[in-house]
């Protein structure tokens, strides 16, 4: 039976609601981060068997149908409208502001490249300021994708256009 993405995301969130699980705890159970872990009950991320066995422990009332379809790889999108959360906000207004200085110092320390949103891990803490309130840690830790020069020498298809098999 095809669900939508939709009606997913609403019985995962209903089985971490009934679990009373925090994504801190869901992390903790399954070895994951706890924005993965977000990321899998959206299905914005692909459930890998050998965490599904964790999963399954840690949200025993997640129905086999779901844990499948968990295990297939997802539709990755968003809403447009989520830009207007305050939270998406204000995340996305930090990353515009500091992005260039950010891409600065990735090419300052690293030379030319980008990091990687694919082999990435991402976390939020929370964590006491030196005034003793409450703070926010978002963490990215992307692997370093340095660019390629592109030299055509390189370049299989031109170095092996006309190869017949």
């Amino acid at each position: 039976m095809e669900q939508n993405k939709g009606s997913i995301v609403a019985r995962l969130q209903a089985a971490k609601q009934k679990s009373g699980k925090s994504y801190n705890q869901l992390a903790q159970e399954t070895g994951l981060t706890n924005v993965y872990v977000a990321q899998l009950l959206r299905r914005q991320a692909q459930l890998k068997p050998l965490t599904a066995p964790k999963l399954r422990a840690a949200l025993p009332d997640l129905p086999d149908d779901l844990v499948h379809e968990m295990l297939t790889p997802p539709l990755r999108s968003y809403d447009p409208n989520l830009i207007q959360d305050p939270t998406v906000y204000r995340l996305n207004e930090a990353v515009m502001h500091f992005g260039e200085s950010i891409k600065e110092i990735i090419n300052e320390e690293f030379g030319d490249g980008i990091m990687s949103a694919i082999d990435f891990y991402c976390s939020v803490d929370k964590v006491k300021g030196v005034d003793g309130k409450d703070r926010v840690v978002v963490t990215f830790d992307g692997k370093y994708l340095p660019h390629s020069e592109q030299k055509s020498e390189d370049m299989v298809s031109r170095t092996r256009p006309l190869e017949k098999q």
